[in-house]
């Protein structure tokens, strides 16, 4: 039995270690949530569209209720979950665009706006903070992108505190989801293939990447990403770890696979370029020493645990 379980490489990635017990089995008693709302310990996560705001001093994502309804009147709210300081709940305010950098919301110096991405690569927050907005974060996108129905068309109300939509004319009911993304390293010998796309910062290159399909298993759909994205045939795969990724709301499933051909045939639609690494040369880009200053994932990406799994595993 003890040969099943490995070490939880998921709880390494960024946006994972979510604290908070997610109460789903009260989400549908009015009155508890009422009395969660109640709560004077209770704090919501606040998000202007899908830009999270914070307190700039200390930087805080976190207000009181009372707090939250200065902002005036929200779009959503949705119930989190709970942790030893008390109930967490996200509401949603209209659309907000931010850039990377921190921007001032005007008449409000004590406060600022920037996005999810930036305060994890730039670790300014801890990773349970950073779980919790990664889980808001991904709710609330929903939310924006569901408030009519898709059987009938007609607008849906929020029920089970935040974590269902339901359509009063078809009586539909429609529930958050989560797109899985397979992300993979294909592996030949003491070689890996690695992508870049277009997109990617200069002399970055990442594990190739593509959604499941309908009616694919994950093994499936690893063999049919790469196979389609760089010629490479793959035998074998094998699963590592999963990441919540709340851009806007996938779920990256880490795999290694085995590959059964060298010839890379890139796809340009997909990927500027794609070929195939030596462990050493790996080794230089996460250790930021590569003579051609290529480079691998940030930290808090998934493709970064693969490559450090990978290097190390002979060490």
């Amino acid at each position: 039995m003890s040969n099943l379980f490995v070490d939880d490489l998921s709880a390494l990635v960024g946006f994972s270690g979510n604290p908070l017990d997610r109460l789903s089995n009260l989400r549908d008693q009015p009155d508890q949530i009422a009395a969660f709302a109640a709560d004077p310990k209770a704090r919501s996560l606040v998000f202007a569209g899908d830009i999270p705001v914070l307190k700039a001093d200390p930087l805080d994502p976190h207000f009181t209720l009372a707090q939250t309804r200065d902002f005036g009147p929200s779009r959503e709210i949705a119930l989190l979950g709970q942790d030893e300081k008390g109930p967490l709940f996200a509401t949603l305010f209209e659309a907000t665009l931010a850039s990377g950098d921190p921007l001032a919301i005007p008449g409000r110096p004590e406060l600022l706006l920037q996005d999810l991405r930036s305060l994890a690569v730039q670790r300014r927050l801890p990773r349970e903070v950073l779980a919790t907005l990664a889980q808001a974060k991904s709710l609330l996108f929903w939310h924006m992108r569901h408030r009519f129905c898709s059987t009938c068309g007609q607008p849906t109300e929020v029920k089970s505190a935040g974590w269902k939509r339901e359509c009063n004319a078809c009586k539909a009911q429609h529930f958050p989801r989560t797109d899985p993304v397979v992300i993979m390293l294909a592996l030949r010998g003491d070689r890996c293939l690695l992508g870049r796309q277009a997109r990617f910062t200069t002399g970055m290159y990442s594990a190739l990447a593509g959604f499941v399909e309908p009616g694919e298993t994950l093994e499936e759909a690893v063999r049919r990403e790469i196979m389609e994205e760089s010629g490479v045939k793959i035998g074998r795969v094998k699963y590592l770890a999963s990441q919540p990724w709340p851009f806007p709301a996938t779920l990256m499933v880490g795999c290694f696979a085995e590959a059964l051909s060298d010839e890379v045939i890139v796809d340009r639609t997909e990927l500027e370029d794609a070929r195939w690494f030596s462990r050493d040369e790996v080794r230089q880009m996460l250790n930021g020493e590569h003579p051609q200053q290529l480079g691998a994932a940030q930290p808090i990406a998934i493709a970064r645990t693969l490559l450090h799994t990978w290097v190390n595993a002979n060490s």
